[in-house]
């Protein structure tokens, strides 16, 4: 977590001096609050990071010497061959044209989400996979 903080830590700082020199050669406000903004999250992020990473500790991520094995193995499972996120992804930018486009969008696109969610969760309790 500490490399992370101080990645995000550089970011900030970055991006500060990128929106301070923005501001000076163009004098936009959109961009420079868009810049600003930028760097303020990575802040926030660098500052989470940075203070659970005390609290934490040392972790094998941080320890330039450490092997890949020192690492917690158990991240979940996650189906290799799954095209359910690929539903969800496709209802969500349906949902979003329903903004642009037409309400009954809206509609399609959030029943169309439901089902690639319960899809999703159920997929391994049914057809070939159920028990």
């Amino acid at each position: 977590m500490i490399v992370g903080g101080r990645l995000f830590g550089a970011g900030a700082i970055f991006y500060s001096l990128i929106a301070v020199i923005y501001w000076f050669m163009t004098g936009e406000v959109i961009g420079t609050t868009a810049i600003a903004l930028t760097a303020g999250l990575a802040f926030l992020i660098a500052f989470y990071s940075l203070f659970t990473g005390r609290r934490v500790g040392v972790l094998p991520e941080d320890v330039p010497t450490a092997n890949i094995e020192d690492a917690d193995t158990n991240y979940g499972f996650f189906s290799p061959h799954s095209w359910w996120p690929f539903v969800i992804g496709l209802s969500t930018f349906i949902f979003v044209l329903g903004f642009v486009f037409a309400q009954w969008l809206m509609v399609l696109g959030v029943a169309t989400i439901l089902f690639g969610v319960f899809g999703l969760v159920f997929e391994y309790y049914r057809g070939n996979f159920a028990d």
